[in-house]
């Protein structure tokens, strides 16, 4: 086949996998009751007048099943690093014993569950979104390599069932990550 076409389908396969890889680290930022460390990615603390992100300030550990450990490597930062991590949005208040800062994860509510479940949801459907915009994307470049005499109809149509193809792969792909991580978030 051509080898614009080639170039459409490695777009279209690209395009699709940064939104799998998204989805996939949108969920791992959910707190979901358990202790994780992805949960502090965002999080950016003023270190010396430079936005730096905890993980490059400290070593985060996991201790027990809801405890985040922060050993920060330069003692004169732990009260900025408290301050960011309360200014964060993770919704979880630290305890600093002079030497470690600790996270404790609370088990949430069933009603905490369920709104969890549906913010799961919405990145699944935003990815869905971004996967339907890709193959709108690809087939508009078929059409005008169409329009312009270098595809044929039928070339055309094989070339649009394989971007179908694409699609069907990475959204089923997206709807089994969110159904694993709706069920992480739903067990006690």
């Amino acid at each position: 086949m051509n080898e614009l076409v080639d170039e459409i389908y490695g777009s279209c396969k690209q395009d699709l996998e940064k939104a799998y890889l998204h989805q996939q680290n949108e969920y791992l930022v959910i707190r979901a009751g358990r202790a994780n460390p992805h949960i502090l990615d965002r999080v950016m603390v003023d270190y010396y007048g430079v936005p730096t992100p905890i993980v490059q300030m400290g070593t985060v550990t996991v201790s027990e099943g809801r405890i985040l450990n922060i050993s920060i490597w330069d003692m004169s930062q732990m009260k900025n690093v408290e301050k960011a991590i309360s200014a964060s949005d993770i919704g979880i208040t630290p305890t600093n014993d002079g030497k470690v800062i600790r996270l404790v994860f609370p088990s949430p509510t069933e009603e905490r569950r369920k709104e969890i479940v549906k913010q799961v949801k919405k990145i699944c459907e935003d990815t869905k979104v971004a996967m339907r915009n890709v193959r709108r994307d690809s087939l508009d470049m078929l059409k005008d390599l169409k329009k312009d005499g270098e595809l044929s109809e039928d070339e055309f149509a094989a070339a649009e069932k394989e971007i179908q193809k694409y699609i069907d792969k990475y959204t089923s792909l997206a709807d089994e990550e969110a159904a694993a991580k709706e069920k992480e978030v739903m067990t006690v």
